[in-house]
């Protein structure tokens, strides 16, 4: 893969923070012809740099009324069993996002549901009911915010060598 200059980060770092935004404003915002712009993002998309794109949902209007991080140990730690795992829970429709960690826990499942009826259910059949958890512990988020700046990281560019 090649070297990101600056332009490129600029690129980035505003679909980062709105992934909608036009062709035509994002060349603006980094001062290159639209054109040039479209050009460099099919790029970022076939190198694999820009994976996709995300909807940012309020949960609470489509009445998934409470969010929960379930963290799970796991009796066995191979990959086998971590990757059974992570494919048998992902595709659940509560399931936000899902963490393989390093540490006490092995996994942080982040979900919402209606009610904490729902969440026991969740946590009973999706989770519990399977052979490899070993301990399982719930806390509730009373709220959370996703970062749309995008992190600072040294990269070596072409321009840097």
């Amino acid at each position: 893969m090649r070297a990101l200059d600056n332009t490129d980060l600029q690129i980035l770092a505003n679909l980062f923070r709105d992934a909608r935004l036009s062709n035509k404003d994002l060349a603006k915002l980094v001062g290159l012809a639209p054109s040039s712009c479209l050009e460099r993002v099919k790029r970022l998309q076939n190198d694999g740099v820009i994976q996709g794109s995300t909807l940012k949902l309020n949960m609470n209007a489509l009445g998934a009324h409470i969010q929960a991080m379930i963290a799970v140990r796991l009796s066995n730690h191979n990959r086998e069993t971590v990757e059974n795992f992570m494919q048998a829970v992902q595709p659940a429709s509560e399931v936000l996002s899902l963490y393989h960690l390093g540490g006490e826990n092995d996994l942080l499942i982040h979900v919402t549901v209606v009610d904490t009826q729902h969440l026991r259910d969740f946590v009973f059949n999706t989770i519990t009911a399977r052979n490899e958890v070993s301990h399982v512990e719930t806390a509730l988020v009373y709220d959370f915010r996703l970062s749309d700046t995008m992190p600072k990281f040294v990269l070596t560019t072409s321009e840097g060598k």
